[in-house]
């Protein structure tokens, strides 16, 4: 038998030293920065985000999901979860390890669509911890779940490319010192999907302006509006093939939302967790909450949906590692688990009462990030689309559905 869900012993040992990491690093910075004012003590909140990496780098995790030869632990994308559902049970943990969005997923568009050169200038920054990057592909005019309907619009102007338009939650974008922008090149192409083209685009740059900060459920965090009005980038700017930033951003996206979904079951366990914890220390009406019926449905119903996330997400990842097609499989992991960490996020606030409404606990905060996840990297329903057009194609093809429910041997 070939299926097996006990790791390599090196990545057992991995995955303990993350979380002994993160227990014994990561946590404790979270709470330093937890009681500062970062306005006024800007300069400590730095200092304190640069010691985790620089702690990370000593410790031998850095960046997990990039080659060793750009300075990483090259693991594979099963590896890759156990150290992401480790990181993610603390705010700063993918921070402190260099795997966090939206780098993480630049840095793997960058190694694959990236010339020599644009590898040094941007994504060797990237590696070493020196810079922070964004996607610019979402726009306030059109569907951002469909990247064909994208008005911003770069026309060639010898070796340069003038490009016009306008995003929004480009998430990083006030931080970033780069982005990789997706724009409109071809008025004709001859399929809607190659009609536009990724350029890289240095920050800050003329005709690159931030308009603010996105207010959001959970602040304005740098989810940026960005406007863009005559922004010159040379030919050698470009990133991968004309026509060819559709192809990139599916290819970007694809594992992508598994490392959303992998940081997801960290928090959704972290949520279960302190419901678990509440249940056996808050008494109330003649016994614990554990005792009763009503609170042991949310706490089964949630270790349920849970176990069902982390089956998928680790079935996807073992179809990235294994080179095979594995878009039915994130796609799937995706919009469960989004719904999932919403779910039981909530259910653990309800059996705190109102102390889970407080911010006196993290719940509060982590539900309201949890809500972004059922849009972000494709909306519920786009996704829920998707997987029942490759569930009837593979009806028509093989007279039956078993290839769109993950082709698992039973």
């Amino acid at each position: 038998m070939a299926i097996d869900f006990t790791l390599d012993p090196d990545v057992e040992e991995l995955r303990l030293r993350v979380r002994a990491f993160v227990d014994e690093v990561v946590r404790p910075a979270d709470a330093r920065i937890g009681d500062l004012d970062r306005v006024d003590e800007r300069d400590e909140y730095v200092k304190i985000l640069i010691d985790l990496r620089v702690q990370a780098q000593e410790a031998g995790l850095w960046m997990p999901h990039m080659p060793k030869e750009w300075g990483g632990m090259e693991l594979g994308h099963v590896g890759l979860a156990m150290v992401q559902a480790e990181a993610a049970k603390a705010q700063w943990g993918p921070w402190a390890l260099n795997c966090m969005a939206p780098d993480e997923g630049n840095m793997h568009t960058l190694l694959h669509w990236a010339t020599d050169e644009q590898k040094e200038r941007y994504l060797r920054p990237l590696c070493e911890g020196k810079a922070m990057s964004c996607f610019a592909m979402t726009e306030p005019e059109v569907a951002g779940s469909d990247p064909t309907l994208i008005r911003t619009h770069a026309y060639q102007d010898g070796d340069e490319w003038v490009i016009s338009g306008h995003k929004w939650f480009i998430s990083n974008a006030h931080r970033a010192s780069f982005a990789i922008l997706i724009a409109r090149t071809e008025d004709d192409p001859d399929i809607p999907q190659a009609a536009n083209t990724a350029f890289l685009v240095d920050i800050p740059s003329d005709g690159w302006t931030e308009v603010r900060q996105i207010e959001t459920m959970h602040g304005s965090t740098g989810h940026s509006e960005i406007r863009i009005e005559d922004l010159r980038v040379h030919q050698d700017q470009m990133l991968g093939g004309r026509g060819q930033g559709h192809l990139l951003g599916q290819a970007r996206l694809g594992p992508a939302r598994l490392a959303h979904c992998m940081r997801w079951v960290a928090q959704a366990e972290t949520a279960l967790d302190m419901m678990v914890e509440r249940s056996l220390d808050r008494y109330a009406h003649g016994s614990l909450l554990a005792e009763k019926q009503g609170i042991q449905w949310m706490i089964a119903d949630s270790a349920m949906e849970l176990y069902q996330a982390k089956l998928m997400v680790l079935h996807a990842a073992s179809k990235i590692d294994a080179g095979v097609d594995f878009k039915s499989e994130v796609s799937m992991a995706k919009h469960f688990v989004a719904g999932m960490l919403g779910r039981v996020i909530d259910r653990s606030i309800q059996v705190h009462g109102a102390l889970g409404y407080s911010t006196d606990t993290p719940l509060a905060h982590m539900y309201q990030h949890a809500r972004w996840a059922r849009f972000a990297d494709g909306a519920d329903e786009v996704h829920q689309m998707r997987i029942a057009q490759r569930t009837i194609a593979a009806w028509k093809d093989h007279g039956s559905t078993r290839t769109a429910t993950g082709d698992l041997p039973l």
